[in-house]
């Protein structure tokens, strides 16, 4: 895992890609990912991205919030970045110290015990995003979309998504089972890591190939 002391997003950002191992099967599914958004993009000059997972507690989020990132590293604009879920809870606050860790900032906007809302950006950007649980299809995520699932319930339980264009599932693993642990930050950092070096390698193909 790479050590988050005094770590900056840029850098936290490139080694995830460095020592993230994407088996051939997912690089597939992520190039696939990376050729309807190219496609959409040229046709549209706009695409819209909606990370999905029941709960928008924490893969979600953590896809959206490096995805987000990702625009800005890669120069890439008119590319957004929105997550919702199947159910709505919080911002789940493990998943916020983990990005906090890594140079996020984090604003309240709107406190509440249950789903406060943030302002999330980072150094070097005067541009931010909104953070909180919603369903996927809440007003503030805007569509048409494409639609990545991020775990199995999600899966499962969406079968059907209608505003969007296309629709992936990108599964990874949750780290809600080591809440209340002594292994919480391990954990959540692990999952960021392995989320933001398969962003990197998203946005790095769209990149090149535009």
């Amino acid at each position: 895992m790479i050590k988050t002391k005094n770590i900056s997003t840029k850098t936290f950002f490139e080694e995830a890609r460095k020592e993230t191992i994407i088996s051939n099967e997912r690089i597939n599914l992520l190039n696939n990912i990376v050729h309807t958004i190219i496609e959409e993009y040229k046709d549209r000059e706009k695409i819209n991205l909606n990370f999905i997972c029941t709960h928008n507690s924490r893969r979600s989020q953590l896809a959206q919030v490096w995805s987000f990132y990702a625009t800005e590293y890669f120069n890439l604009n008119n590319i957004f970045t929105y997550s919702g879920g199947t159910k709505t809870t919080a911002f789940h606050r493990n998943t916020v110290k983990c990005l906090q860790k890594t140079g996020f900032d984090f604003n309240i906007i709107d406190f509440s015990h249950q789903n406060p809302r943030y302002l999330i950006s980072f150094k070097g950007t005067k541009k931010s995003i909104l953070g909180f649980s919603k369903s996927y299809d809440n007003p503030s995520n805007s569509f048409p979309y494409i639609a990545i699932t991020t775990c199995d319930s999600a899966d499962e339980k969406c079968p059907f998504i209608p505003d969007a264009i296309a629709r992936y599932h990108l599964p990874f693993s949750d780290p809600k089972i080591s809440d209340n642990t002594n292994l919480a930050d391990e954990a959540y950092l692990n999952s960021s890591q392995q989320i933001a070096g398969e962003i990197f390698y998203i946005f790095e193909m769209i990149k090149n190939q535009l």
